[in-house]
């Protein structure tokens, strides 16, 4: 483990701390039965903001093969973002005319989600995944041809040497977890065709800060991206940002599209207008984020206090969603096994397992309806309307649930 002491984007020093959430275990490090006993290492989880360029990031780097060269999180468990996958691999098949002649890449491409999608449409795709795990369910369960690298310079030179040069590169929700960051930009700009396009989806900065999503800062999460931070980035690496659309996904987030930097190439009003906004709210000043840093310490007060009077009046409380958000909200929280009976998760490569640091025990979520606990604590908020679609009966039986962001909420 490292600890920065400049911007892992511009390299700039001044470095304001927001927000100090305790030392917590990696957030998808889930012990099995027999490690229970065994030390489990925890670091420092602290959120910095760079006033240079408006990069908010965490101060430690634990090594990338740490955290991702064995890895539980599968993206085909959740079908709203199967189908969100469906839809803009539909839409930029016809966009951009992809055909048998294309080439279709994915950095961070899980078990093949999305260039299925492509595959079915008589597309080219090379999936770029570092996780062995999950590279082998994509070749082995989609047939997706997929590389087990780490994704940089090195590998998209390397597929450049080839002659594999990209149509279309996908990268979702994969930037929040890159420390060489102009290294990763750089890969884009190498491994595209002139004229290619790279379409990125992020978490978004805004409704990060004004829903209070703290519990998406852990370990694999490096950065939280404004469109400023990301715009110098890219265009530092020879790319343009050439548009922004904002999306439903994770609580809020952005899906850029950017092309090599060219004369005569310029980014359309949807980059303007929020490079303008983000300008307004005073997107590099560190007063604009301690209000954040207040709110997170009042939902702490709220829902513990929330949770302790259900527990005294005798209900019985399990969670639904072992995400690596869930892990820093009981881990910071300190929520654990005196208030948790267990925690649901639809993935059968968590069940089994417990939670990071609190061992609070996973199973299939069938064990909802066989215990009927009072009620679902949702950890997976971002997902609270499809995991109340799927708990219909739970909820007839006189289920309840509580959703703890951006306040707590029983429904």
């Amino acid at each position: 483990m490292t600890r920065i002491s400049a911007c892992r984007a511009c390299g700039g020093t001044r470095l304001a701390p927001i927000l100090d959430l305790g030392k917590t275990p990696l957030a998808n490090s889930l012990p099995t039965a027999d490690r229970l006993g065994a030390p489990e290492p925890v670091f420092p989880l602290d959120l910095v903001l760079c006033q240079d360029c408006s990069l908010l990031q965490i101060t430690e780097t634990v090594p990338p093969e740490q955290l991702f060269s064995d890895y539980l999180y599968f993206s085909s468990f959740s079908e709203s973002f199967v189908k969100h996958a469906e839809t803009i691999a539909t839409r930029l098949v016809g966009e951009r005319r992809l055909g048998p002649g294309s080439l279709v890449a994915e950095v961070a491409s899980n078990d093949g989600y999305l260039l299925q999608f492509y595959k079915r449409a008589g597309v080219p795709v090379l999936g770029i995944e570092p996780a062995a795990n999950i590279a082998k369910v994509a070749r082995e369960e989609r047939g997706i041809d997929t590389l087990n690298a780490f994704f940089g310079t090195a590998t998209a030179q390397a597929l450049r040497d080839q002659g594999r040069r990209a149509n279309v590169i996908h990268a979702n929700n994969v930037l929040a977890h890159v420390a060489d960051l102009t290294g990763f930009v750089r890969g884009f700009a190498l491994l595209l065709k002139d004229d290619g396009v790279a379409v990125l989806e992020s978490p978004y900065i805004k409704p990060f800060l004004d829903h209070c999503e703290f519990d998406t800062i852990y370990h694999e999460h490096l950065c939280y991206y404004s469109l400023t931070a990301l715009d110098r980035l890219f265009r530092s690496q020879g790319l343009l940002i050439r548009s922004v659309e904002h999306l439903p996904f994770h609580g809020g987030s952005v899906r850029l599209f950017a092309e090599p930097l060219r004369p005569g190439r310029t980014a359309d009003a949807s980059v303007t207008t929020l490079l303008a906004a983000e300008a307004a709210w005073g997107v590099t000043d560190p007063a604009a984020y301690q209000a954040f840093a207040r709110t997170v310490a009042t939902l702490k007060a709220d829902l513990r206090r929330t949770l302790g009077e259900l527990k005294a009046q005798g209900k019985r409380i399990a969670a639904y969603g072992a995400a690596a958000k869930g892990s820093t909200l009981l881990n910071s929280f300190g929520i654990g096994t005196e208030t948790l009976d267990f925690v649901a998760d639809r993935s059968t490569y968590k069940q089994g397992r417990y939670m990071p640091g609190v061992h609070v025990p996973i199973h299939g979520p069938e064990r909802i309806l066989a215990d009927q606990p009072d009620y679902l604590l949702i950890l997976a908020w971002n997902f609270a309307d499809e995991i109340i679609r799927q708990q219909a009966e739970y909820q007839r039986r006189g289920g309840r649930f509580i959703i703890p962001i951006p306040a707590v909420k029983i429904v």
